[in-house]
């Protein structure tokens, strides 16, 4: 059995993925930032980063922070396939995937009718399957897997 990676920002990203928990197996792990509104109870091996906003005046030192938090994580686990629903905390360890050649599936959010998500605009350009769940965002991503919604 492969090892999976499911990754999410905390709020509505989490509770999308949190759809996708009858896949999870002893041995997959889920990434998400600690939040007040994070309870990961459909998997036993969670990690939690600090919560990022590319807004905020210590974004440099936090994404950096969340660079080799990634890093140190992925080296631990080593999935075999990184699922995400975004948002900006899955980033690093969707690109340490890519790089060290496991599977990246990104599935853009619901939310995401007629536009692309800035998450989404990044794993565009490196996932192995990138999925949308409206018809209208494939004129945004038109190489998109449309699979209808998901959640």
């Amino acid at each position: 059995m492969k090892k999976v990676c499911f990754a999410a920002s905390s709020g509505g990203h989490m509770e999308e993925l949190s759809c996708l928990k009858s896949l999870v197996s002893k041995d997959d792990f889920v990434l998400t930032e600690k939040s007040d509104y994070t309870t990961v109870d459909w998997c036993k091996n969670v990690y939690y980063s600090r919560k990022i906003n590319r807004k905020e005046w210590l974004f440099i030192p936090k994404l950096i922070a969340l660079i080799f938090f990634s890093l140190i994580v992925f080296i631990k686990e080593r999935p075999k396939v990184i699922i995400s629903t975004g948002a900006l905390v899955t980033i690093p360890i969707c690109f340490w995937g890519k790089l060290f050649r496991s599977k990246v599936i990104y599935i853009e959010s619901f939310a995401r009718v007629n536009k692309g998500s800035l998450t989404g605009k990044v794993m565009y350009k490196i996932a192995d399957l990138f999925i949308v769940q409206w018809k209208e965002v494939l004129k945004v991503f038109p190489k998109a897997t449309y699979v209808g919604g998901l959640f």
